[in-house]
């Protein structure tokens, strides 16, 4: 009863879109072959004019090169941060403390880099606290995320040692915060 109930609603879902969506996925595909199923998979859209004619947009398998984006941040804290870190971590290095104290402030400088969506510049910052603490929950969560990121906008990410500063910040360009109009 259960399979009746089901293919009739895929039926009938099925007529009401008129039958416009395909796909082009090799038939017998397996589960190993899935991810090259998905990407040859082709959108359509209904159209009133002619309702035969299918509009189309095929998924390039290339990615495109990342570029650097996102808003530009006062990264100035963070900076005197990481580099109070690096003269204790130079002055100790083979104290634990000293190691974590230097990956926390490369992921305290990645999130806000995260936030203001300059996820090439975090990449980096997460990539240095990782290599610091490989236990670094926050930097490993981070760098499988942004790389996902670059692969949902089917873009590469930044190899190792190839991530940009942070943008530029320019404060006298910067909107002064808490300013409302006076009456």
């Amino acid at each position: 009863m259960k399979k009746i109930v089901i293919l009739s609603l895929s039926a009938l879902i099925f007529s009401a879109c008129g039958g416009a969506a395909t796909t082009n996925q090799p038939t017998g595909a397996t589960n190993a072959n899935a991810t090259t199923a998905q990407s040859n998979t082709m959108v359509s859209s209904h159209s009133k004019d002619n309702p035969a004619e299918l509009q189309t947009a095929p998924r390039s398998d290339t990615k495109s090169k990342w570029t650097q984006g996102g808003n530009p941040i006062d990264t100035s804290k963070f900076d005197t941060e990481i580099a109070a870190a690096e003269k204790e971590y130079k002055a100790k290095p083979k104290e634990e403390g000293t190691k974590k104290a230097l990956a926390t402030a490369y992921v305290n400088r990645a999130l806000a880099l995260t936030d203001a969506r300059q996820y090439a510049s975090a990449l980096g910052d997460y990539r240095r606290a990782q290599k610091l603490d490989p236990t670094n929950d926050e930097a490993n969560k981070w760098i499988e995320q942004i790389v996902g990121i670059y692969s949902s906008m089917n873009k590469e990410y930044p190899k190792e040692g190839e991530e940009p500063p942070p943008l530029p910040f320019n404060k006298d360009a910067a909107p002064a915060a808490n300013t409302t109009p006076k009456k």
